[in-house]
C-alpha cells in the first residue's frame, strides 16, 4: 500500500545506494526525490517542507568522522525543524550517528541496510512525525482557549486550593516525578497539565494514559511498543507511549489499578530510562517527565501486599493532594460562576445568576462526582433552564429535595460510601441502566463506573 502524502528526500554522494532506496521506497512512497549533491539541500528545502530526509553522514573522500552530515543535519533542522531526519552511515560511524540522535536526528540506519529493516525506520519515524504533529495541533488549540477557557481544577480560593496552588508552582519547573491524589473528577489530568504547562517540557508533548482502562494482555504494547508480526493483530509497527511522549511528559492517571505483576515492568523503565517493544531485540532510550494520579490509597496498599513500595517512592517524589469539592465550601460560588461563563459561551447563552438558597443547598449536597459532577450539571441546567436564575433542583434534576440536602454530619466513610451508592443507584435507574449515559450524568467515566458497581454489589 503506498502513501501518496507523505514526502521524502534522499541524499547520499553513492549513486548504487540513491537508487537502490529510491525504488524501495516508491514501491510504499508517492513522492521520493534523490540527489547525490549535498549543497543542494538549501534548495530542496526552499521548495517545500519534507517529511522526512536520508541522510548520508560523510560525503568527502576518505571521510569517516560524519562531521558533514551532523552539519547538514543542523542546517536542516534550522530551516525546518519538523522534518525528521534519518542518517545513513557504515558500521563502523554507530558512535557518530548514536550522538546525532541528541542532536536532532530521529533515527539512523547501518549501510549496507536490510530492505525490512529500512521500511520499518521509515514507517516508525514518520508515525511518530505524524504524532506530535497531531499533539502540537492540540496543543495549539488548546493554548488559543486558555484566555477564555481557565481550568477548572485551578479554581478557588480555598486554604486546600492555596497549598496546592504553591505546591504546583514550586515542582512544575523541577524535572521530579509527581504523584497527584484525589477523588475522581477533582481534576487530576488538569492539574498534570498544569505542571507540564509551567514547565521546561511545555514546548513538548503531554501524552496521558488512563491505566484502568488499558487490559494486561496488551499493557506492554500500549506503554512500550511493539514490532510487526510480534503477536497477533500487530499487522504493522507501532510505537508506545513512553517513546511518544519522549522529551515531554507522560501522565499515567488510575496507577492504582495496576496490577502487581506489570508493576515491575514499569518500574524496570522508569530505573532503566528506555523501553524494550513487544518483538524487539534491543532497547530504546526515553526521556520523559511523569506524573502519576490516583484515587487509591497507595501507602494501604503498600502495607497490604497490592502495591510495589518501590515503586511508591519511584514515582513519589513529590505529592500534590485536590480536595474533594465538598470539602470545599468556599469555593463552590466560584465554580458555578465559572461554569456559567463557559457553558454561556458555548452555547450563545445569556449568563445567568444562581440563587443565594441554591448555593446553600447545594453546598450541602456530597458531589460524589466532585467538579466533574458540577460541570456536567450547569451545562445541563444552562441548556434546559428557562428562568434567569438557576435553581438547586435544576442543578440536580435527578435528586429530589431531601436528596439535595444532605446535612453534613461528623463525616464518617460509612456515611460517605451510602451518599455515593444511592447516587449511583439513582443514576441508573434515571437512565434505565445504560451505563454510558449513567457514567456521563455522574461525572466519572465508564471504568470508574463499574468499579463502583462492584463494590456496592449493584
Amino acid at each position: 500500500m503506498k502513501h501518496p502524502s507523505h514526502s521524502i528526500l534522499i541524499i547520499d554522494d553513492d549513486p548504487d545506494v540513491l537508487i537502490a532506496a529510491q525504488l524501495l521506497l516508491k514501491r510504499h512512497y508517492g513522492a521520493v526525490t534523490a540527489d547525490e549533491d549535498p549543497r543542494k539541500i538549501p534548495e530542496y528545502l526552499k521548495q517545500q517542507e519534507w517529511d522526512l530526509i536520508l541522510l548520508d553522514m560523510n560525503f568527502a573522500l576518505g571521510a569517516n568522522n560524519g562531521e558533514e552530515g551532523l552539519r547538514w543535519l543542523a542546517d536542516i533542522k534550522s530551516r525546518h525543524a519538523n522534518t525528521a531526519v534519518i542518517l545513513m552511515t557504515a558500521y563502523g560511524a554507530v558512535e557518530t550517528a548514536v550522538n546525532a540522535l541528541k542532536q536532532g536526528a530521529a533515527d539512523f540506519v547501518l549501510k549496507p541496510w536490510h530492505n525490512e529493516r529500512l521500511l520499518t525506520t521509515v514507517a516508525n519515524v514518520l508515525q511518530l512525525r505524524a504524532t506530535r504533529a497531531e499533539v502540537q495541533h492540540l496543543k495549539s488549540r488548546e493554548r488559543e482557549l486558555l484566555p477564555i477557557t481557565p481550568s477548572s481544577a485551578l479554581v478557588g480560593a480555598s486554604a486546600a486550593m492555596q497549598n496546592m496552588h504553591a505546591t504546583v508552582a514550586r515542582v512544575a519547573p523541577t524535572t521530579a516525578n509527581v504523584l497527584i491524589l484525589g477523588e475522581n473528577g477533582t481534576g487530576k489530568e488538569v492539574v498534570a497539565q498544569e505542571i507540564h504547562k509551567r514547565s521546561n517540557r511545555a514546548a513538548e508533548v503531554f501524552i496521558a494514559v488512563d491505566m484502568g482502562s488499558i487490559t494486561e494482555s496488551l499493557f506492554e504494547s500500549e506503554l512500550f511498543g511493539h514490532k510487526k508480526g510480534a503477536f497477533t493483530g500487530a499487522v504493522s509497527e507501532r510505537i508506545g507511549r513512553f517513546q511518544a511522549a519522549n522529551s515531554g511528559t507522560l501522565f499515567l492517571d488510575e496507577i492504582g489499578n495496576l496490577p502487581l505483576h506489570l508493576q515491575s515492568r514499569l518500574l524496570s523503565v522508569l530505573e532503566q530510562r528506555q523501553v524494550v517493544p513487544v518483538g524487539a531485540n534491543s532497547p530504546v532510550a526515553i526521556d520523559v517527565r511523569l506524573i502519576c494520579a490516583t484515587n487509591m490509597p497507595l501507602r494501604k496498599m503498600v502495607k497490604e501486599g497490592s502495591f510495589r513500595e518501590d515503586l511508591l517512592y519511584r514515582i513519589n517524589t513529590v505529592e500534590v493532594v485536590l480536595p474533594p469539592l465538598r470539602e470545599r465550601g468556599q469555593d463552590l460560588g466560584l465554580l458555578l460562576e465559572h461554569f456559567i461563563e463557559i457553558y454561556a459561551r458555548k452555547y450563545n447563552l445569556p449568563k445567568r445568576k444562581f440563587t443565594a438558597e441554591a448555593l446553600a443547598q447545594l453546598a450541602t449536597y456530597a458531589w460524589p462526582g466532585n467538579v466533574r459532577e458540577l460541570r456536567h450539571a450547569v451545562e445541563r441546567a444552562m441548556i434546559m433552564s428557562t428562568q434567569e436564575q438557576l435553581q438547586a433542583t435544576e442543578l440536580l434534576p435527578g435528586a429530589s429535595d431531601a436528596d439535595v440536602v444532605i446535612t453534613p454530619t461528623a463525616s464518617s466513610e460509612l456515611n460517605l460510601d451510602k451518599v455515593e451508592q444511592q447516587t449511583i443507584e439513582r443514576a441508573l435507574r434515571k437512565h434505565k441502566g445504560n451505563i454510558s449515559h449513567a457514567a456521563f450524568d455522574l461525572g466519572i467515566t465508564r471504568t470508574s463506573l463499574y468499579r463502583r458497581m462492584e463494590k456496592y454489589g449493584l
